[in-house]
């Protein structure tokens, strides 16, 4: 699933440790959802959302290879 954490964290001027502290979560699991690595659960996904003023579907995009 792509994602635009990484633009919106940095149009906002945080560090993956400011918004994983935000968050409640390590700064591992932030730099894993930037890289596309992990698929954040339905709730982080939803505060990451609403952290950054977006809809979850402005946030994340299914992969267009995996609908």
């Amino acid at each position: 699933m792509r994602n635009e954490i990484r633009v919106l964290r940095t149009a906002s001027q945080l560090s993956q440790l400011q918004l994983a502290e935000a968050m409640d979560v390590s700064r591992q699991t932030i730099n894993s959802i930037e890289k596309e690595r992990y698929t954040p659960s339905l709730p982080l996904a939803m505060a990451l959302a609403r952290y950054f003023e977006k809809t979850v579907e402005e946030v994340f995009h299914a992969d267009p290879d995996h609908a």
